[in-house]
């Protein structure tokens, strides 16, 4: 079972705010989420991309759209999930689990358009997002009207799941689907809660390492950025771990996928031909 990564928007940005010793120069990353088809539960989204909800829904939050303005995502529509499911043969109705990986705009954007869809995920951490003020939801870059009511009572907690081992030395991870096929890895330090997903069935096995870092380079000894981007991790210290440990991943022989990195990879939906 081997996931694709559509690629929802485009963020350009100062190739040194992502990378130290980077050239001098702007770079297009891009805003990965993913679609897996699993064999009993069908279509199977990691996330949701960035969507209209954040670029130009009517009735954003003045927060939202200085957001959005600053960070200038460009969907990219032919990649958008309806566009992606209806050209493997599914609607949004079929999709019945979306797993979030964090709660960040770039990953919950859609949520909206999956209201029957159950949802993966860590509870505490919705439970605490929830119940926080806005203030303190804005601080962590999280903006509550983009989560669709009820999600409460939707989420099937990653941490209630069986812990299982994972390969090439990354510590155990929540089975998602009773099958190993699929393992939640916790990877702190960017937001709360954050994980990522390992895929041990494939050779070699792939970490979808999420936002661990914007660019594969900084996984590099000393490549990692500083200030302002380090600025913005949750816990830096669980950071620079976390960065380590997908590092070492990766030098064990796995493969590594980023939400944002710029270049393509084995694992990205190709565009449509035009």
């Amino acid at each position: 079972m081997k996931p694709v990564f559509p690629n929802s928007a485009t963020v350009t940005v100062n190739g040194r705010l992502v990378l130290r010793k980077a050239p001098p120069g702007r770079v297009v990353l891009k805003v990965r989420y993913g679609v897996l088809v699993h064999p009993v539960h069908g279509p199977v989204l990691i996330d949701t991309g960035y969507g209209p909800q954040v670029t130009a829904a009517p009735g954003r939050s003045l927060t939202l759209r200085l957001y959005s303005t600053v960070l200038r995502p460009m969907l990219v529509e032919d990649q958008a999930p309806q566009a992606v499911l209806a050209r493997m043969g599914f609607t949004p109705a079929d999709v019945r689990l979306v797993i979030l990986t964090h709660l960040h705009a770039d990953h919950v954007a859609r949520l909206d358009e999956f209201p029957q869809a159950r949802i993966l995920t860590r509870r505490a951490v919705l439970a605490a997002t929830l119940g926080r003020s806005r203030f303190a939801n804005l601080h962590r870059g999280i903006f509550p009207e983009l989560l669709p009511p009820g999600l409460m009572d939707r989420c099937t907690d990653i941490d209630s799941l069986p812990r299982v081992a994972a390969p090439l030395g990354l510590p155990d991870g929540s089975d998602l689907f009773g099958d190993g096929s699929v393992l939640a890895m916790d990877l702190p330090g960017h937001a709360e809660g954050h994980f990522g997903l390992c895929f041990p069935h494939l050779a070699p096995p792939l970490l979808y390492a999420c936002d661990v870092q914007w660019r594969v380079q900084a996984l590099e000894p000393g490549r990692a950025p500083g200030y302002p981007a380090r600025a913005v991790a949750e816990d830096r210290a669980a950071w620079e771990v976390t960065t380590a440990q997908v590092a070492a991943f990766a030098r064990a022989g796995g493969q590594v996928v980023l939400c944002h990195q710029p270049e393509d990879t084995p694992f990205d939906l190709p565009a449509v031909a035009r």
